[in-house]
């Protein structure tokens, strides 16, 4: 099964940055009139529609498991400067643990994968699942644990 949000990041990447440029351009016109409170407001605003897409992680998501391996892509999709491509690849036998943190209420999830190898148990770095579906998360969630034969 393959799994992949490249269509809503690239939505999310384009609000992003049009957003920006609405309030930046917003902003150099409030300076140049003379507005300064008014502008340094809209500043503080930007600074808040930063923060939130940096806590909300939103990541590209590229999720295969169509052969004998397990294949996860991702990277940030709201980023300056140059994009760090991440990549998560291993048998699925050895699978040894999944964990699935939700917070928000279930709006942000990360996934944790935990292998086993020859020297012990291997934990990768969380990964933010906030981009993907709800349906999404949950076809996801579902193949791992069937990996796992839970």
């Amino acid at each position: 099964m393959t799994i992949t949000n490249k269509k809503q990041t690239i939505h999310l990447r384009r609000l992003f940055f049009l957003v920006s440029l609405a309030i930046a351009l917003t902003a150099l016109a409030l300076f140049l009139l003379d507005y300064t409170e008014y502008a340094i407001g809209v500043v503080g605003a930007f600074i808040v529609w930063f923060l939130f897409f940096q806590f909300a992680d939103y990541q590209f998501i590229e999720f295969n498991d169509d052969s004998n391996k397990i294949l996860l892509r991702y990277y940030k999709a709201v980023r300056f400067g140059r994009t760090n491509f991440n990549s998560i690849e291993f048998p699925k036998p050895m699978l040894y643990n999944v964990h699935f943190e939700n917070s928000l209420f279930g709006k942000m999830t990360d996934l944790t994968l935990v292998i086993k190898t020859r020297r012990g148990i291997a934990e990768y770095p969380s990964v933010s699942l906030t981009a993907l579906s709800k349906d999404e998360r949950k076809k996801l969630q579902e193949a791992l644990l069937r990996v796992m034969g839970v």
